[in-house]
């Protein structure tokens, strides 16, 4: 496996394996939980993968116990995570939800403030059951980010405040039942049945797949006028990319489209 930009980042790692690139959030002993350097690390990471032409899927995992704690409550007190982690922190989200490829998360243990934040971003979340999320940010006194503009989006706007103004805590079975998650994976082998989705995905990752998700990231923001201007220009675009003649050449000949 190739690996990219690791030599000089720590806090985290990025491999990458022919079209699809990995993402590790790597500070286990503190639960893979945010300070600088790893706001830093990911503010390169996605800068470099929006402009990836190779890469088609981007998956991101935390090594360890969880997949990310949120803000280390040891840097916030000594004012270590400060004003100016806000603005790259978001760059970084909205690049996730923007860029080109197809981004995927692995949640286990737990994903709490900024972790459920940066799986908000990605385009679909797998879970095991037991996982823990929550947005904690109120026991700090401080807004739980631009999580208030996309949790609405997947779980509607009353149960994004009870979530955000409580703070209180549900699994991973209740994150899915309610829209947060997309798929559960088993306790026991979650590496290998999310490897197994990120197979399935690959397998339909053509040109108007990664369209459809650039139409899905303007829905909320568009009205109808615009958001038919906005699909047309992408259905066109995709209609005459090479994927689309090479489906129809695997409809006819009765076999698995191989996408560019």
């Amino acid at each position: 496996m190739a690996r990219t930009l690791e030599a000089e980042l720590t806090s985290s790692r990025l491999e990458k394996d022919g079209k699809i690139a990995h993402i590790t959030l790597n500070r286990p002993e503190r639960l893979n939980a945010i300070d600088h350097p790893l706001t830093q690390d990911l503010d390169a990471f996605t800068k470099f993968l929006e402009t990836d032409q190779d890469v088609r899927l981007v998956t991101i995992r935390g090594a360890g116990r969880a997949f990310c704690s949120g803000i280390d409550l040891k840097e916030l007190p000594e004012g270590n995570v400060g004003k100016p982690h806000f603005p790259p922190w978001e760059q970084t989200l909205r690049r996730l939800e923007t860029m080109d490829a197809l981004v995927l998360c692995l949640i286990h243990g737990y994903a709490i403030g900024g972790g459920l934040q940066l799986a908000l971003a990605c385009d679909i979340r797998a879970s095991t059951p037991t996982a823990e999320y929550g947005l904690t940010a109120i026991e700090e006194s401080i807004i739980p980010g631009m999580g208030t503009w996309r949790l609405p989006q997947y779980v509607g706007m009353g149960r994004a405040k009870q979530l955000s103004i409580l703070g209180n805590f549900i699994d991973g079975e209740e994150a899915e039942r309610i829209g947060l998650v997309d798929h559960l994976v088993d306790e026991d082998d979650y590496e290998g049945e999310f490897a197994e989705l990120v197979n399935d995905y690959m397998r339909i990752n053509s040109r108007g797949a990664r369209a459809t998700k650039q139409a899905m990231a303007s829905s909320f923001s568009m009205d109808w006028e615009e958001f038919w201007e906005h699909y047309i220009d992408l259905q066109y675009d995709a209609m005459a990319h090479p994927d689309h003649e090479e489906a129809k050449a695997a409809a006819l000949e009765d076999r698995e489209a191989e996408w560019s």
